[in-house]
C-alpha cells in the first residue's frame, strides 16, 4: 500500500519530486521566480546531493531529503539561528516516531543518534543583505534506510538503529514540529531554541577539536552563545566560534 501524502501544517505548499539534482538548488530557483515563504521541495532521490562547505551528500532512494524555503525577517545573523531551530525540530520528530532513539544534536548542524551522524542540515541565503536577506534556503537529509560508510564523521541510519519511518512521515511530523519551533522563535527569540539545543548538545563540556579554513583548535565546549556560536575554552583562552566542523576525543 502507497504511504499517504504528507500533510503539512497551514502555511507550507508541497512541491515533491521523483529526483532532482539537489532540493536546495530547486528551492532556489523556485525563490527566483516568486515562491512563497514555506515553499517545501521534496525529492526521492538526488543526483547532486551536497553538505557544508561543497560536500557530496549521497542521496540513495529511502532516505528524506527536503529543502524549505524561507523568507524570514531579521539580519542575516538572527536568521542563522534558524539551523538550530531546524535540528531541534528533527530531533522532535525523530523521537515521535522512535522514542527510543538517542538523538544529541552537534555543532552547528547535525542530528546524532548513539553518537553517529543521523541527519545534516544545510543553510543558504539568497540575496543577503545587512538588514536581511530574500530567502533562506533550508536544506536537509535524513538517514532513514542507508547510510554512507566511508564518511569522515561516522553515520547511522534510522533502519539500521532497528525503526522503519517512511518518508512521508518524516517529513510531516520534521514540518509540524518546525512550524511551532519557528513561531516560538518569532515569538520569543533565540533564547528558548538556545536552552532547547543546548540540553541536548553532544559534547557539551568535553574535549572537542573544530576543524577550521586554516587551524584547527582543541578545547572545551563550554557553551552556546546568544548568536549561536561555540564558545570553546583553549590552553589560550576562550575562543567564540562561528563556523568549523567538530570531532569528539575517542
Amino acid at each position: 500500500m502507497a504511504a499517504s501524502p504528507p500533510r503539512l501544517p497551514q502555511g507550507y505548499a508541497l512541491i515533491a519530486l521523483d529526483a532532482v539534482g539537489s532540493t536546495n538548488d530547486e528551492a532556489r530557483a523556485r525563490s527566483r521566480s516568486g515562491a512563497a515563504d514555506g515553499t517545501v521541495v521534496w525529492a526521492r532521490s538526488q543526483t547532486a546531493g551536497r553538505g557544508r562547505r561543497g560536500r557530496i551528500w549521497a542521496s540513495p532512494a529511502g532516505n528524506l531529503y527536503v529543502s524549505l524555503l524561507l523568507r524570514p525577517a531579521g539580519p542575516p545573523a538572527t536568521v542563522a539561528q534558524l539551523g538550530f531551530v531546524a535540528a531541534l525540530a528533527l530531533a522532535d520528530a525523530l523521537h515521535d516516531a522512535a522514542p527510543h532513539a538517542a538523538t544529541t544534536l552537534k555543532w552547528p548542524n547535525d542530528v546524532l543518534f548513539g553518537g553517529r551522524k543521523l541527519a545534516g542540515i544545510l543553510l543558504e541565503s539568497e540575496g543577503a543583505r545587512r538588514d536581511g536577506v530574500d530567502a533562506l534556503i533550508l536544506g536537509l537529509g535524513v538517514n532513514l534506510a542507508a547510510h554512507p560508510a566511508d564518511a569522515e564523521f561516522p553515520a547511522t541510519d534510522l533502519r539500521a538503529e532497528g525503526t522503519t519511518l517512511a518518508a512521508e512521515a518524516a517529513l510531516e511530523s520534521f514540518v509540524t514540529a518546525f512550524d511551532r519551533w519557528r513561531q516560538r522563535w518569532v515569538r520569543e527569540g533565540f533564547a528558548p531554541a538556545r536552552a532547547a539545543w543546548l540540553a541536548r548538545a553532544h559534547g557539551l563540556g568535553r574535549p572537542i577539536r573544530v576543524r577550521l579554513a586554516d587551524a584547527t583548535l582543541e578545547g572545551i565546549f563550554v557553551d552556546l552563545d546568544a548568536e549561536g556560536f561555540l564558545l570553546l575554552d583553549t590552553r589560550d583562552g576562550r575562543r567564540r566560534v562561528s563556523a568549523g566542523d567538530v570531532f569528539f576525543a575517542s
